[in-house]
């Protein structure tokens, strides 16, 4: 960012042009110049020197902000964050998962928290089978791992925050008794009624007036939730017992955290799932366990980014910023053909991996991270880079010689094939590409970091009795057959290879970016996009989260029936004919989209000045606050 100041071309103004008009001439200056000038940007940078938080909600940054300003931390402001946002609605519920980033400013380490639920007893690709399935269904009672969401805030909590679970949970709580409806949320449970009916608890919350002609809450409407809200009350119970029998505050929230896994709001969770015929019992939730890891990381140009393991997609980013890193993305220029084709090819790369390598390590065969995020596999993948063409048949490599060892699934590999599917876009097709989840990002002056991408428990949403809890859909995350993904088959007790991928970046041992977005598989390229903007290019985080990103579907969507569209290419309607004659002469078919950035939020760290700079990309609801 100090580089970019340095330019003396004047900003643009949006305000008096529109922001497509505006959008197009900031990309033909871009592209004229090979790098960015400062424009303008649709909203506003967030300068704060004590605090910032920024999420996928209004209300959610809200409920961060007040906790920062009752003297908490960023771990207990994203706790209290992500609470409210399962309360409300935002692509996530309490049944859902929960990973997050964490730098700790006293051992100057990034923590990895692995939230994500697990597979229930009697989950078993042969079960599915019987019923049909060629992979897990989309969402429903056998869509359900356990929840993550509720242990991942506790631990985190209690770990590494400051305050009681009273304060942090004290706004979700009163969202749970009453809240205005927000117009997204709204227009979701519309859509998603008729599915919902099927499920009591479900059609009981969110068909408020059913039979009517206005069956479902309307923007602005006072929702409530009162059994969500009394499940919330019993936890902060648990933790008031606990204090008073003398427990220290950490043993008091994990009083709350052995009270929803192993007490009366189990037994509640379970019988309500069950009931509607999940597959989760009370030894699954029991058995589950929260696991603070050590993240991967990778250098790219004096930046150390980190990412979660293999049980997500994150090290698919640093993959792709290895290879990537054998080029000189500066030269080729902001958004040219040569660029987006390069960003694609790696991408495709990294993705073919993440599709066939990738899964729960604690789970055998062990996944070759090694070799993955070895920069000489980088180098020697970026060699096979054709740049005349897009190539449509690009398969995983074979990163086990960089780890010395051999490739035991050679046979597999061998015979793994693209799955072509029409390249014709349909709305059905790019909503699950990019299924929705949140984000949650804050930070303050002591020095602590949180990155987090919760999620699960969308709508529809099966709602487990009288918890009031959604329940996940993660189920669909995993594949039957072991010749897809030998490392990503279902198995009870397994956590899915989910797409929820946090972001840190740290230079010279100091935070320098937090960073997530939402979209399902269309995250990590967002985020690698959005971390180029900032490196290569020189863009503030504002100006980096609103820029025109292009989409792949050259990868296995995760979700539904986990097709892949070798060549599509979504681009910005600002991208200039020039540009996209040069990418269908490569062979891409080309689709158009006003805007294609991403709902990122960011956190940039100016170590020069002392101050915070937050971020939130003006595709949909996402706000930060900063003080």
């Amino acid at each position: 960012m100090a580089a970019a100041r340095k330019r003396s071309i004047r900003p643009l103004s949006c305000r008096s042009r529109g922001v497509l008009a505006c959008g197009g001439l900031l990309v033909l200056l871009l592209l004229a110049s090979g790098h960015p000038t400062h424009a303008e940007t649709v909203k506003p940078v967030l300068h704060g020197r004590h605090w910032v938080a920024v999420a996928g909600k209004p209300l959610a940054s809200t409920a961060g902000a007040r906790i920062f300003l009752q003297g908490g931390n960023a771990v207990d402001a994203a706790c209290a964050m992500i609470a409210a946002s399962a309360t409300i609605w935002d692509v996530l519920s309490w049944g859902g998962e929960t990973q997050a980033l964490i730098y700790n400013p006293h051992t100057r380490k990034v923590v990895g928290v692995n939230a994500l639920g697990v597979a229930p007893t009697g989950a078993t690709p042969e079960f599915y089978r019987s019923k049909g399935y060629q992979y897990p269904p989309e969402y429903g009672p056998l869509a359900a791992i356990t929840p993550g969401t509720p242990g991942g805030i506790l631990v985190m909590l209690a770990e590494f925050g400051t305050l009681s679970l009273a304060q942090v949970l004290a706004p979700a709580i009163e969202l749970a008794e009453g809240y205005p409806m927000d117009g997204e949320t709204a227009e979701r449970i519309e859509r998603s009624k008729d599915v919902m009916r099927a499920w009591p608890a479900s059609r009981r919350t969110f068909l408020v007036r059913e039979g009517q002609a206005d069956e479902t809450p309307a923007p602005g409407e006072i929702f409530r939730q009162p059994d969500l809200a009394r499940t919330l009350r019993r936890l902060v119970e648990a933790e008031t017992r606990a204090l008073a029998a003398g427990a220290t505050r950490k043993q008091a929230i994990m009083a709350a955290y052995q009270r929803f896994y192993e007490g009366d709001i189990a037994r509640e969770f379970v019988s309500g799932a069950r009931e509607v015929g999940a597959l989760i019992t009370l030894a699954d939730l029991a058995n589950w366990r929260v696991y603070l890891e050590e993240p991967v990381h990778t250098n790219y140009r004096g930046v150390d980014v980190y990412k979660l393991t293999t049980w997500v997609q994150g090290p698919a980013m640093l993959q792709a910023l290895n290879i990537l890193e054998n080029f000189d993305l500066a030269a080729m220029g902001y958004n040219s053909a040569r660029y987006i084709h390069t960003l694609y090819q790696a991408m495709s790369m990294a993705f073919a991996d993440r599709d066939f390598y990738y899964g729960d390590p604690r789970f055998p065969p062990r996944t070759p991270i090694r070799g993955l995020l070895s920069k000489e596999y980088a180098r020697d993948r970026a060699k096979s880079i054709r740049f005349d063409r897009n190539d449509p048949d690009i398969k995983p490599g074979d990163p086990y010689p960089y780890q010395g060892e051999k490739n035991p699934f050679r046979d597999l590999l061998e015979s793994w094939r693209t799955d072509r599917q029409p390249v014709s876009a349909s709305a059905e097709t790019d909503r699950t590409f990019r299924l929705g989840t949140t984000t949650v990002e804050a930070a303050d002056k002591e020095g602590w970091v949180v990155s987090v991408t919760p999620s699960g428990g969308w709508l529809p949403a099966v709602i487990a009795g009288r918890t009031g809890m959604g329940m996940s859909q993660r189920m669909q995350s995993f594949v039957l057959d072991r010749a897809e993904n030998p490392f990503n088959v279902l198995e009870p007790g397994k956590r899915p290879r989910a797409t929820l991928t946090p972001t840190l970046a740290l230079k010279d041992g100091k935070p320098m970016l937090a960073f997530a977005v939402q979209g399902g598989d269309t995250q990590e390229q967002n985020l690698l996009q959005f971390f180029l903007n900032v490196v290569e290019f020189g863009m503030t985080v504002q100006e980096a989260a609103e820029a025109a990103n292009f989409t792949s579907y050259q990868l296995r969507d995760s979700f539904g029936a986990h097709e892949s569209f070798p060549g599509r290419l979504a681009l910005s309607t600002a991208v200039p004919p020039w540009v996209r004659k040069e990418l269908e002469r490569k062979g891409y078919a080309l689709e158009f989209v006003d805007n294609n950035s991403g709902p990122i939020t960011a956190i940039y760290f100016d170590h020069r000045h002392g101050t915070m700079w937050g971020a939130a990309s003006w595709h949909g609801d996402d706000y930060g606050i900063a003080w």
